[in-house]
């Protein structure tokens, strides 16, 4: 299958290159050209637009940063809609609001092609092992004809309604981690005041009622000190915003979503927003410290 590729960053670029691992001829784009080096050096074509990277192809998929991006991507003048031959069926894997989502697919439904939101959590590790979780809106025969290259790249792949049902079921997942990623960190500062050794503590809690994916992969990432990106701070941020705004247009009352959210918009403005999320530990190490 040719498949046009628009987004190489911390996500894509594992992504892409499951895709070519599995004999997939690839066309990509990227707003920074050296971050899809590697791939094209292991056999993607670089295209100079999304548009140019769609032209021909039988598929496209992006993951990019933020809802304009994605809007741009999808819909702007070198989008991939504005390929004069669009492939038949595009995704978007980036997390942003359902309601682009079902703007996008309307689009694309006016020129016969199928639209797909697909978001994905499981982070840089999930990218890299192929393990993501993929959560899919739009219509059943689309998802069905791409369900294989899904498998290339998760390991749960759920097809949850139509378009827009993807990126509402991200919002969830947002919102679980929202908290649980507060309480880890708290959790983590807790024990090392206590003088617990970290690493035995999270293989306690990691297998018990307070395992999670947050506390078993960023967990030990925390006690190294090593706050890079797996996801972005500002990222999730962006994430929680729209996850409060669609709880609004549901006349939802979600007040821990709200007091995480606080918490991430206090790091960005410290200045950590291109940090992992793990990094909030980083302001509950300095309230601690304050009080």
């Amino acid at each position: 299958m040719k498949i046009a590729f628009i987004g190489t960053g911390v996500m894509g670029q594992s992504m892409a290159g499951h895709l070519l691992d599995a004999g997939h001829e690839l066309v990509v784009y990227n707003r920074t050209k050296s971050k899809a080096q590697s791939l094209v050096d292991r056999g993607a074509v670089w295209a100079d637009s999304p548009a140019e990277a769609a032209e021909g192809t039988d598929l496209a998929i992006a993951i990019v940063g933020m809802p304009p991006d994605v809007e741009a991507v999808f819909l702007g003048e070198d989008g991939l809609l504005a390929a004069s031959n669009p492939p038949p069926i595009i995704i978007d894997m980036t997390t942003s609001p359902p309601s682009l989502a079902r703007r996008i697919a309307e689009e694309a439904a006016k020129q016969n092609v199928s639209f797909i939101d697909a978001p994905v959590s499981g982070g840089d590790v999930g990218a890299t092992n192929g393990t993501l979780s993929i959560m899919v809106g739009g219509e059943a025969d689309a998802v069905k004809t791409v369900t294989p290259v899904f498998e290339l790249m998760g390991k749960t792949i759920v097809h949850q309604g139509p378009a827009g049902s993807g990126q509402h079921t991200k919002m969830v997942n947002q919102i679980l981690i929202a908290g649980g990623m507060l309480g880890m960190c708290e959790g983590l500062h807790y024990a090392k005041a206590a003088g617990l050794d970290g690493d035995k503590v999270i293989q306690s809690v990691g297998g018990g009622a307070a395992g999670s994916w947050s506390i078993n992969n960023l967990g030990p990432r925390i006690l190294k000190r090593d706050f890079e990106p797996g996801f972005y701070i500002e990222h999730f941020l962006k994430d929680l915003s729209i996850a409060i705004q669609e709880a609004e247009f549901m006349n939802l009352d979600l007040p821990a979503l709200t007091m995480a959210k606080a918490f991430y918009e206090r790091a960005t403005q410290d200045g950590l927003g291109r940090k992992g999320t793990q990094a909030l530990q980083l302001l509950v190490e300095q309230a601690g410290e304050a009080s």
